[in-house]
């Protein structure tokens, strides 16, 4: 997850910070904890914002893989088809539903996890560099036991978000919403997010926002995945030349090719789980997951993976190429404030 200014040559603004401070000296522990306090906030931010422009982008894809994990079996349709009848019935604005939720929900995510996991990132070195080890940089293990720790502090502080985004994709708890995305049935007004939100809370109660936490928690092998590959394939990388924005696109598009393959049956439990009411509730991962294959076979699982994998792909690609553009747009305009200020 480290991105390449953590590494390279040039510095970090943990780096610059501990250079140019005049309140404490530059080894000072107070020093070096502030130095790497606005390294780690610049990193969260900088992922924060890469996650907007990547989720704004590519939402049209989430909403068609997740119309496609929750729809009913005789509902299936081609990717294509399934674009025309969103349209035809909703407008292209169909293609965005729950997009305002979905923006916040990734910028609290991103924020988070990015925190997380360079606060876990930076101890990890530390360590290294007391133990007398010859590089600082994560190994394989560091890296997956820092992605766990991010992606489970991210899941339980941000689940309700999914859910109530969920709902509003799907739109499957609406009145005369039965069938998706291949039903003829006139879908009504598109709710709102507090609309949506008030409705889960009077309906289902506060414990429905923490539904499909536990598939959710499994998926936090699906960055430790992508990250672990990415860390990896850069550092490989990094031995040659620096690593660059068109670089991180396409290592962060393979990391994310594979993590998405492989836990995609998780992600399809999760959704239906989002959307579980009580009237229709959700049975439990594992039952879940035996139910999906009874009633529809193997395939129930990978429902809407083509339009899933593009856009985690996209959204993985992107999301890495802004955040390292970001990260430097941040660390200027720090360096540009303090020079003011100086």
């Amino acid at each position: 997850m480290s991105q390449s200014k953590n590494i390279a040559p040039t510095p970090t603004e943990g780096d610059l910070d501990r250079a140019s401070s005049s309140s404490a000296p530059a080894n000072s522990p107070s020093a070096v904890s502030a130095a790497q306090q606005s390294d780690n906030i610049a990193h969260a931010l900088a992922g924060a914002g890469g996650g907007l422009l990547a989720m704004t982008l590519t939402y049209p894809l989430i909403t068609l893989s997740t119309r496609a994990q929750v729809e009913s079996k005789r509902a299936d349709t081609s990717t294509l088809a399934a674009v025309r009848h969103i349209i035809n019935r909703e407008g292209v604005s169909g293609l965005y539903a729950g997009l305002d939720s979905a923006l916040f929900g990734i910028s609290v995510t991103n924020f988070v996890y990015y925190y997380w996991y360079e606060w876990t990132r930076s101890s990890f070195e530390k360590a290294a560099l007391k133990a007398g080890r010859a590089s600082k940089k994560l190994t394989t293990v560091e890296s997956m036991i820092a992605g766990a720790i991010a992606g489970s502090a991210t899941v339980l502080l941000t689940n309700p978000i999914w859910v109530i985004n969920t709902r509003m994709t799907a739109r499957k708890n609406e009145d005369g919403e039965g069938e998706l995305p291949g039903g003829e049935k006139k879908p009504t007004k598109a709710p709102s997010t507090i609309g949506t939100l008030l409705k889960l809370l009077k309906e289902e109660g506060p414990r429905a926002l923490f539904a499909g936490v536990l598939p959710a928690l499994v998926l936090v092998i699906n960055p430790i995945l992508q990250y672990t590959i990415y860390e990896q394939l850069k550092n490989v990388l990094e031995k040659k030349r620096k690593v660059g924005p068109r670089d991180a696109f396409y290592l962060g598009a393979l990391g994310k090719l594979l993590a998405t393959t492989i836990t995609y049956p998780y992600i399809t439990v999760k959704s239906r789980a989002h959307v579980a009411t009580k009237d229709q509730p959700h049975e439990g991962m594992w039952k879940s997951l035996n139910k999906i294959v009874k009633d529809e076979g193997w395939g129930g699982l990978y429902k809407g993976i083509a339009p899933k994998v593009s856009q985690s792909v996209l959204t993985a690609a992107f999301l890495f190429a802004f955040k390292d553009v970001l990260y430097d747009m941040t660390v200027a305009a720090r360096r540009k404030a303090r020079a003011v200020k100086a």
